[in-house]
């Protein structure tokens, strides 16, 4: 494997210490590891650059132009439509082993694993204290475990090569791990970690390290690695009849034990009492769902990405008459996939839902996520909110004013008082992991243990904090009796809305196995007919078209293509089903 880690890793690093570099030094470009590692400054500047890339995949300026694995999804479109872009060749299906939509989905994780143990090599003979060195240890430690579950993730078992640090001169060829053995090896590696590092108490805001890892970030990607390990792509879901590449990608067959481990996983973390739901139905319904995205400090962050104030999703998601580029727009499946007020999908004969009227009585996270013809946004100009029209015909931010308008604009994460040309910012980070999410991680796993009343109650919380109506029967929406079969589409479509745009969605629809059916054609679009004047916009006509490129999604594809170039380098190295 000369030139797996090498090429992509070693390489990295050793620029990293030998040439200028952000990390370190700006103004210097004589570093050498002697020089970095004997500095405890810049030790541990090293270690906080292995930390600068934990949400590169979240992140929404990911490539060029605002694109991100979302656009490739049933949820948005993507304006931009150069066929070279990632974003473009993910939902076109355009990619392959000798060119991958990006190198980041590869480079990125294995860059980093080799830093973290040039790191762990390098620690002892620091000037730190032990004590530090310890810390340091256990959070390279678990860093390693979320770069590995990214590879995991995206191409199923790789190399594990422990702490080994390779050197260019090195003669490689490792084989892959199985999926079992990363999934044990990355688990193990979170205990591990959980045993060492302080607790939340202890990395208070107020300290350098809020924001570091705690037992309960541990918990929390334990927690997600185990859901996605009992899920069917990776529990006996191999797309191959070989046994020996099945065991690479794959557990080689299904085991129910495994929806236990991972609803145990979530319930350690919901068992700590630190982490709880932002609620505030009281200043406007589900406003809990508004704050918690401005908020930098708040008890639903488990694992986040530490920013400055910034206006990052006004960037990303607002029209131009807000300052923002609307790169990435929701789909109208995205769009009828939020309730009605009172829980009850649109489909659903006694919702109430109007398609001559849809978007009345919709449940609250619907208007805090999409942005409809006529909803107000804040615009700099007036210093007020105001109407963002995107009707056929509109100025500015109607549905000809993109390439691929879809009707609307994305509001999740937003700051409602400010647009992305505001001159002030929001203190808040990107949310890696949220306590959101593991309480739907234990429904799901508990539903598919036969005990779909159980994983009700945990929905009943989320829904709640939602604003959705209780009802007279207090099961905001969910029928009485209903089966596991039945609560899976429920809990599949509670996942999609409440975590819509925080990098689930294109690894939800994979590891259900669901993508050939989802995300296979055109995704749909709103085209609003104005009946009214420009001045005095309305009544208006509703009418669902198909987006403007296809969505095409083939079996293979439930796992990124190993780059030929590792595969011809290293003979041990077997490519991913279909590829």
């Amino acid at each position: 494997m000369k030139k797996l880690f090498l090429g992509l890793g070693l390489a990295v690093a050793l620029a990293a210490c030998k040439k200028q570099d952000s990390f370190l030094e700006p103004r210097t470009s004589t570093l050498t590891e002697d020089i970095v590692f004997s500095d405890s400054v810049r030790t541990v500047a090293f270690l906080t650059r292995i930390y600068g890339d934990i949400g590169y995949s979240f992140n929404k300026s990911r490539w060029a132009n605002g694109g991100n694995i979302e656009q490739a999804t049933d949820d948005a479109e993507y304006t931009f439509t150069g066929s070279g872009n990632p974003s473009v060749q993910l939902y076109s299906g355009t990619y392959t082993p000798l060119q991958l939509p990006s190198t980041d989905f590869w480079q990125t994780p294995w860059d980093n694993i080799r830093r973290v143990n040039l790191l762990l090599s390098k620690l002892p003979d620091t000037p730190l204290s032990k004590d530090t060195q310890t810390q340091m240890v256990a959070q390279a430690r678990f860093l390693r475990a979320w770069y590995y579950f990214l590879l995991l993730e995206h191409f199923g078992g790789m190399p594990l090569i422990g702490d080994k640090v390779f050197d260019l001169n090195d003669d490689i060829n490792l084989p892959r791990s199985s999926f079992a053995d990363c999934v044990t090896y990355i688990s193990q590696e979170l205990d591990a970690v959980a045993q060492v590092v302080p607790t939340q108490s202890a990395s208070a805001p107020s300290t350098v390290d809020y924001g570091r890892i705690t037992p309960g970030v541990c918990l929390a990607l334990k927690s997600r690695l185990l859901l996605y390990a009992a899920s069917p792509l990776f529990n006996g879901g191999a797309t191959t009849t070989d046994p020996s590449l099945a065991a690479l990608v794959s557990y080689p067959t299904y085991s129910a034990s495994r929806w236990q481990d991972a609803a145990n996983a979530a319930l350690a973390v919901m068992n700590t009492n630190l982490y709880s739901l932002v609620v505030d139905n009281t200043t406007a319904p589900g406003y809990g769902f508004v704050s918690v995205f401005q908020q930098r400090v708040n008890p639903e962050y488990i694992y986040f990405v530490n920013r400055p104030p910034n206006k990052d999703f006004e960037g990303a998601f607002l029209p131009t008459t807000r300052g923002g580029s609307g790169g990435t727009l929701p789909s109208q499946n995205l769009v009828d996939a939020y309730l009605m007020k009172n829980g009850k999908r649109i489909t659903d004969a006694n919702s109430g839902y109007d398609p001559l009227n849809p978007y009345l009585n919709r449940e609250p996270r619907f208007y805090n996520s999409i942005i409809y013809n006529g909803a107000n946004f804040f615009l700099v100009s007036a210093s007020a909110q105001r109407p963002v029209y995107t009707y056929d015909g509109a100025a500015s931010d109607g549905y000809q004013a993109l390439t691929s308008s879809t009707g609307y604009y994305f509001r999740k994460m937003l700051d409602p008082t400010i647009a992305a040309n505001s001159a002030t910012n929001t203190p808040r980070g990107w949310p890696l992991i949220r306590y959101a999410e593991i309480l739907l991680n234990y429904a799901e796993a508990i539903n598919e243990l036969g005990q779909p009343e159980t994983a009700v109650n945990t929905l009943k919380l989320l829904r709640g904090r939602a604003g959705v109506d209780a009802g007279t029967d207090g099961r905001f929406g969910i029928p009485v009796g209903v089966s596991t079969s039945q609560l899976r589409d429920i809990i599949q479509n509670e996942r999609r809305i409440e975590l819509a745009l925080e990098d689930h969605r294109w690894n939800d629809i994979r590891r259900w196995k669901i993508a050939v059916t989802v995300n296979n054609g055109f995704n749909r679009r709103m085209q609003v007919i104005n009946r009214g004047t420009a001045a005095a916009p309305g009544p208006y006509t509703y009418n669902i078209t198909n987006s403007l490129r296809q969505h095409v999604f083939r079996p293979e594809m439930y796992l990124m293509p190993i780059p030929d170039i590792e595969i011809r380098r290293v003979p041990l190295f077997r490519q991913n089903p279909g590829w």
